[in-house]
């Protein structure tokens, strides 16, 4: 593997719902997830996040593992109903209690604690009672949650993000209804979206208010994003491929670094699109202090024609292909993870280097990168050739956007093991560790030994 700047960070991640489990103990209120997995039909096979990777209860043996990994930084979420059961209220003293030791066993070990605030779990009672993300309120209640937070946590965590992958919350849950809450709309993304990126603000402003001059810390937020490479040279295929970019990540990139929504939105969207106040735009504009970015594979991009059946084949297609008028495909020659996605290093090349020239050379930190494939536990031992070569070519793609100029910083692998994967259940496995969702068993992969070398032979 190619050898990487002094002090580039390495590191792996989870989210709060995906392993913790102990859904109704400690205080904890039960999230839109935990409502969303009851419903027949929704999840793969009807699983839930009750027990999950019980992490909950296990989290000292997981960290355990990190640090014989030689692991340094882990990204992890915190579960806004454990911390506010019903979203408004008191802070659960039980929630807090449990983060609290979690980043003292991390920071006693070495290993640095990057915290995520909402990972998709809201509290049920905020999606009940007030409509969720629907709610303009939601961005006051967000701030608030965040305060309490940065007041209990911030004298230890120095890496805050606000949202992971706010796009997922408003076109997987409000566009498409395949991820909680569920529901189908051509209209109530563009809503959702605008909130998220309101509380968003409304953190970060919280922050560098209340807290950043004496705790010292750094915050973002995370935003998903596939490479679109135009199918052909026509100029209309290239238009297509950068107007999928910025319907799936200017859409929350560029109010951030550019205050307001990319141009070709507006013009396409019409009032669909809600718009920012001037004292909206102030707070959003310079409101990252890195580019959190999510990457996980790449799709070609054409000019929709009449007739074009625009989801094809296409999971996650960036948007509401209809308001894009894109067409998406694959080359059939392109490998292709369990979970349908296709492998393409050189897609994320081209996609840090459009941030880098988009955004004006921000610092990059990818804070998810991965791959689902089928485990065969031999021996006690997972042999994913597979998962290793995965890596080693979008590490290398990561070298090669550096050595472009590109200002990429760190590069945390997704996911530390295997874990509950949303409507896919336990179904597509990501980890570098192999869960026995029946025992809890965590078996390291040839991958984790693999990425742990990685991280030895640049400084560690």
């Amino acid at each position: 593997m190619p050898h990487f700047p002094e002090g580039f960070i390495w590191g792996t991640s989870t989210s709060s719902f995906q392993i913790e489990g102990a859904w109704d103990k400690g205080g904890k209120g039960p999230s839109i997830w935990d409502a969303f997995c009851r419903i027949p039909g929704r999840v793969h096979q009807g699983d839930t996040g009750e027990i999950a990777c019980d992490h909950y209860h296990r989290y000292p043996e997981d960290i355990a593992r990190m640090a014989e990994m030689g692991l340094k930084h882990y990204r992890f979420s915190i579960s806004w109903p454990r911390i506010q059961p019903d979203g408004k209220g008191k802070p659960n003293p039980e929630g807090i209690r449990f983060y609290s030791e979690l980043i003292d066993r991390l920071l006693a070990h070495g290993i640095t604690p990057w915290v995520t605030l909402y990972h998709w779990d809201l509290p049920l009672a905020l999606q009940m009672e007030d409509d969720g993300w629907l709610n303009p309120d939601i961005a006051t209640y967000f701030r608030r949650y965040a305060e309490i937070c940065f007041e209990a946590f911030g004298d230890r965590v120095k890496h805050w993000i606000t949202l992971n992958e706010p796009w997922v919350v408003a076109i997987l849950g409000y566009g498409q209804g395949t991820f909680a809450p569920g529901r189908i709309s051509n209209r109530e993304p563009y809503v959702v979206g605008h909130h998220l990126l309101r509380a968003h603000a409304e953190a970060v402003d919280c922050y560098r208010t209340q807290f950043q001059a004496r705790q010292g810390g750094r915050i973002g937020i995370t935003n998903n994003a596939d490479w679109r490479e135009p199918l052909t040279d026509s100029a209309e295929d290239k238009a297509a491929a950068e107007r999928a970019l910025e319907f799936f990540l200017g859409w929350f990139a560029d109010p951030v670094y550019r205050g307001d929504y990319p141009a070709v939105m507006r013009e396409r969207l019409g009032e669909r699109l809600p718009t920012f106040s001037e004292a909206e735009k102030v707070k959003l504009t310079g409101s990252s202090d890195f580019f959190g970015l999510n990457h996980y594979t790449t799709s070609y991009a054409a000019q929709a024609q009449p007739g074009d059946d625009l989801y094809a084949g296409i999971y996650g297609n960036g948007g509401l292909s209809e308001d894009q008028a894109v067409k998406l495909s694959a080359d059939p020659t392109w490998e292709k993870t369990s979970m349908g996605w296709t492998i393409v290093p050189w897609g994320c090349r081209k996609l840090l280097q459009w941030i880098d020239a988009r955004y004006g050379r921000p610092e990059i930190i990818i804070t998810e990168n991965g791959c689902a494939f089928d485990d065969v536990v031999e021996d006690g031992a997972v042999h994913d050739q597979r998962r290793i070569d995965f890596a080693r070519g979008y590490i290398s793609a990561c070298h090669e956007a550096i050595a472009a100029g590109v200002n990429l910083s760190g590069y945390f692998l997704w996911s530390f093991m295997d874990n509950f994967e949303w409507a896919s259940g336990y179904s597509k496995r990501f980890g570098l560790h192999h869960v026995d969702f029946a025992t809890g068993t965590r078996t390291p992969k040839d991958s984790a030994h693999w990425y742990a070398r990685v991280i030895r032979e640049n400084g560690w």
